[in-house]
């Protein structure tokens, strides 16, 4: 096995207009562990039981997951609710407390280019986390609509885009595979 902390530590960003940007960054998650690293997930408008979670469990201390969000489907308003706002706002302070906090070697935003465009988010608080990330601290920012600023400011950026989709047939999300 490698070391369990990064030499160097990088700023990816996985954004698009198709599934997978979540399910890539568990991906890696689950790789880092196989290597010994360690890896603090921070869900933004996110409060339903996803199966991650369960994984999570069972990939502990390397996998860990908190949610920032509501246990129903999010329908943010423009401007958002205040309670919306709030509890992202929670939640990027968990997560900038667990990125330097030493314990973990990657910090996954999840969702949280999505909480930025619909404002629950700026772009000068996502830049200030690439701009205060200790340096052997991978960081991932996940969800559609990744700011300009965030996309210049990363070392890697992945779109994903879609194709073709089996939603266009009515096929709902299924548990396993997107939820």
């Amino acid at each position: 096995m490698g070391s369990s902390v990064l030499q160097k530590g990088y700023v990816q960003v996985y954004t698009g207009n198709c599934k997978g940007k979540t399910t890539a960054s568990l991906g890696l998650a689950f790789r880092a562990m196989g290597r010994g690293l360690k890896t603090y997930i921070g869900q933004f408008m996110k409060g339903q039981h996803y199966a991650e979670l369960k994984s999570a469990e069972m990939c502990k201390p390397y996998i860990t997951i908190e949610q920032y969000g509501k246990d129903t489907f999010i329908h943010v308003q423009n401007p958002p609710l205040e309670e919306d706002v709030k509890m992202a706002g929670i939640g990027l302070e968990k997560a900038r407390q667990a990125m330097n906090s030493g314990r973990y070697d990657i910090i996954i935003f999840d969702e949280i280019n999505t909480a930025h465009y619909f404002h629950l988010i700026t772009t000068e608080e996502m830049l200030e986390i690439i701009r205060t990330k200790l340096d052997n601290v991978e960081v991932i920012f996940t969800g559609r609509y990744a700011p300009r600023e965030v996309i210049e400011a990363a070392d890697l950026v992945t779109e994903m885009k879609e194709i073709k989709h089996y939603y266009e047939k009515g096929v709902p999300a299924r548990d396993g595979i997107e939820r």
